[in-house]
């Protein structure tokens, strides 16, 4: 099971252990110390994950945080839980920030074993910023997140790396914010800005009125182009072969047809039909491939039982099958050494959900040409 399986694991069991956790110390066995453990680290070793680490302060002594992670004798990381119920906006983590300062920790990380937020000192050196500069939700995945929270493995942590990365997250998380408000509600400023752009009228009350409104619909309209746009591209890429059938068709005038589930039946091929769930799901394996790979690479071959999605048209490279001709949809995801697991999935939309393993197993039949 590769990481992000891991994750959505872990994440799944929240649900149903939530109402059984009552109080910190249940937060940190039933979900904290999972996650450090799939993180790659021996919970069960006290000198690689130490439990109630505690460093003198100033006149304060024997303060404790919850959990520091050690590498070569010293701590890499600093850890404080709170209740899976705690709301981290409330909570201050005033043990985290005092021994940040104090410890050779470059990462802090406060918890309530569903939000972690992960802190460091991009701010003013060796004292923890007041904003964390990354945020994993396991009640709302979000896999280029998951690809971050991966830095912090074991087997690849690297503070040298981190730094500078954490730079980026930090700022890219705090631009994206107020985007989201100005999407929501665009400020006086944001609106104005807009509005002497296109408009050489005063800003007036009336026209501030108007052009908020304006400019909030204009920006709607702006992002669903973009997501529009990308999906054509996606769907409307060059011919797409397999030894079956083809996606695209000329007619005699060259012109180019969409393809349709009709274009797919094989009278030689005992009545398979692709359908239209299948040609769905295909373009949404395309979505997400695209910056991966070439999409001309992507192939489609269809079965009595299957319907599977090809590397280079090659049946020794599935990227994965779909099983829709039943009530239970399953989806066939396929691991380095080329077994096949099948997951169960509510609708089309689950297979972004396995965006991670629909890349890796990509880039495993690249991996293997190299070498």
């Amino acid at each position: 099971m590769d990481f992000i399986d891991q994750i959505k694991v872990l994440a799944a069991k929240i649900p149903k252990l939530s109402e059984s956790i009552k109080t910190e110390e249940a937060t940190k066995n039933a979900l904290v110390l999972p996650l450090l453990n799939i993180l790659g680290y021996n919970v069960f070793d006290p000198t690689e994950v130490v439990p109630e680490f505690t460093t003198d302060y100033g006149t304060k002594k024997g303060e404790k945080v919850d959990y520091a992670i050690i590498q070569d004798g010293k701590p890499i990381i600093l850890i404080e839980c709170k209740n899976i119920d705690a709301d981290l906006d409330k909570e201050h983590a005033s043990q985290l920030f005092r021994y940040f300062s104090v410890s050779e920790a470059k990462i802090g990380i406060l918890t309530n074993g569903i939000i972690y937020r992960f802190y460091t000192d991009i701010d003013v050196p060796n004292k923890m910023d007041d904003k964390s500069f990354l945020e994993i939700n396991l009640l709302d995945i979000k896999e280029p997140l998951i690809n971050e929270l991966k830095r912090f493995k074991k087997e690849s942590f690297n503070i040298d790396d981190l730094a500078n990365v954490a730079c980026e997250l930090k700022y890219t998380k705090e631009i994206r914010l107020i985007l989201a408000n100005e999407i929501n509600s665009p400020s006086e400023e944001f609106v104005k800005y807009f509005t002497k752009k296109v408009n050489n009228a005063p800003f007036t009350q009336s026209v501030r009125e108007r052009f908020t409104v304006l400019t909030k619909n204009a920006l709607n309209q702006f992002i669903n182009d973009r997501i529009n746009d990308r999906l054509k591209f996606a769907m409307s890429e060059d011919s797409l072969s397999s030894n079956s059938t083809e996606y695209v068709q000329a007619s005699s005038s060259n012109e180019v047809k969409e393809p349709s589930s009709s274009d797919f039946s094989n009278s030689n091929s005992e009545g398979i039909v692709t359908t239209e769930e299948e040609l769905e799901g295909y373009y949404i394996i395309k979505a997400i491939l695209h910056d991966s790979l070439d999409l001309k690479r992507i192939a489609i071959r269809d079965k009595k039982s299957y319907c599977g999605v090809l590397l280079d048209d090659n049946n020794r490279k599935p990227i994965c099958r779909m099983y829709f001709n039943t009530k239970q949809k399953y989806l066939g995801l396929f691991n380095g050494d080329k077994d096949e697991d099948k997951v169960p999935i509510e609708d089309l939309d689950c297979i972004y959900n396995y965006a991670e393993k629909l890349k890796s197993t990509v880039d495993s039949y690249d991996n293997e040409n190299k070498i």
